[in-house]
């Protein structure tokens, strides 16, 4: 396999890649979390191997921010910090498994031996959503409903995108603020309602169907209701 370690201790470092090398694995290394991120998002890795604890940009950022990207490569983090919420933490981060340090290498060859056992169909991701006649493309960036251009500024584009991935399922203000601003709070604005009213605008106006519809008092949804 071809694998990823993203470690900022040379020792550890060189420790990891040799024995990965000697399993018969191709592995590279970076130091820091913005060169990893940089390097996971360019290579064709099989596994990534991350610590959680990064100069430039931590662990658990790199796999959210990969995440974000669609990019479901399998991330096994490595960390000094072993509690349940620091592994729930890195897990509820993007993160497929996690292995406190210090650890014995024959059980993080056995980790990653598990994680390359998963179904490949498990890590592919949807590049191309569809609601009726609306596409959205995320890796040319494009959104068209039937024979027309759809220009979206990135916000809208990212929030159409969730509204797309859930499609058919109500989306709470909640979910929207969270995965789409990434607010933690309600930031007590009307932002969501003005981001929603220009998209409406942009895929549904002139459109015989709308797809974008408000549930009054939980949130909101995209179907096509021609169907």
């Amino acid at each position: 396999m071809k694998i990823l370690v993203i470690e900022d201790d040379p020792e550890a470092a060189r420790y990891l890649v040799k024995g990965l090398s000697e399993l018969g694995h191709t592995a590279d290394q970076a130091g820091d979390g913005d060169s990893g991120l940089q390097m996971a998002l360019d290579g064709n890795y099989d596994i990534l191997i991350v610590d959680r604890m990064l100069p430039r940009r931590d662990g658990l950022s790199v796999i959210q921010e990969l995440r974000r990207e669609g990019n479901h490569t399998p991330v096994l983090i490595l960390s000094a910090l072993g509690q349940v919420d620091d592994r729930v933490k890195g897990l509820k981060a993007g993160g497929d498994d996690y292995l406190p340090k210090p650890y014995a290498f024959t059980e993080l060859q056995a980790r990653i031996e598990a994680l390359a056992r998963r179904p490949k169909s498990a890590n592919q991701v949807e590049t191309t959503f569809t609601v009726g006649d609306l596409t959205l493309d995320r890796m040319a960036h494009s959104c068209r409903r039937g024979e027309i251009d759809i220009p979206l500024q990135p916000r809208e584009f990212r929030l159409l995108e969730y509204l797309m991935q859930n499609a058919g399922q109500v989306v709470t203000r909640t979910m929207l603020l969270e995965n789409v601003w990434e607010y933690h709070f309600d930031p007590q604005t009307n932002v969501i309602d003005v981001h929603i009213s220009r998209l409406r605008g942009k895929i549904d106006k002139g459109f015989e169907t709308p797809l974008l519809h408000t549930i009054r008092g939980a949130g909101y949804t995209i179907r096509d209701t021609a169907h």
